[in-house]
């Protein structure tokens, strides 16, 4: 039984040349704008973006407005001053969003520190800080995790190896 081609027009499969995504095509177009300012930032040559990162973009369903969340080794403390240089370069950073990336329109671009890291950062020094006595793993200097399989022993026999012989084992003398 022959089907009849569908009013639209389109197929129900998708064609050869049709991609299929695994996240939508806003976390695409965030990924490839965070590639695209992490280059760009490399470029400019403001002392105040030197340490800086930038660790995601989120871009909304409409691809109107990015989030570009960055951290930075000065912390806190640097945040005002980056805030101001991300203010200072906006219109370098949006165009060469327009040159590299192939979109109908550039999202408009916000600034906000990724505070994912620093919450994770403030665990960990948390965590280092106060030890649980109740785990079995030590964590030694360089931060690997070493399991205490077999505890020491205490020696209580008052025997040293060498008092011990195989032929003991047997029970006979």
């Amino acid at each position: 039984m022959n089907r009849p081609p569908s009013r639209s027009g389109k197929s129900r499969t998708p064609s050869r040349n049709a991609t299929t995504h695994a996240y939508p095509r806003s976390a695409r177009l965030g990924e490839t704008l965070r590639e695209v300012l992490a280059d760009e930032l490399v470029r400019i040559d403001d002392e105040r973006l030197e340490f800086v990162t930038v660790t995601r973009v989120e871009v909304d369903p409409e691809m109107n407005r990015g989030i570009v969340f960055f951290d930075s080794l000065a912390g806190e403390a640097g945040d005002t001053l980056i805030l101001q240089a991300f203010s200072d370069h906006r219109k370098r950073l949006q165009g060469a969003i327009g040159k590299q990336v192939r979109a109908k329109k550039t999202p408009i671009l916000s600034f906000r520190p990724d505070e994912v890291i620093r919450s994770a950062e403030r665990i960990e020094k948390i965590l280092r800080e106060n030890p649980s006595p109740s785990r079995e793993a030590t964590v030694n200097e360089d931060n690997y995790v070493q399991k205490k399989v077999f505890p020491e022993p205490a020696d209580d026999s008052g025997l040293d190896d060498e008092d011990f012989e195989p032929d003991d084992l047997d029970g006979e003398a």
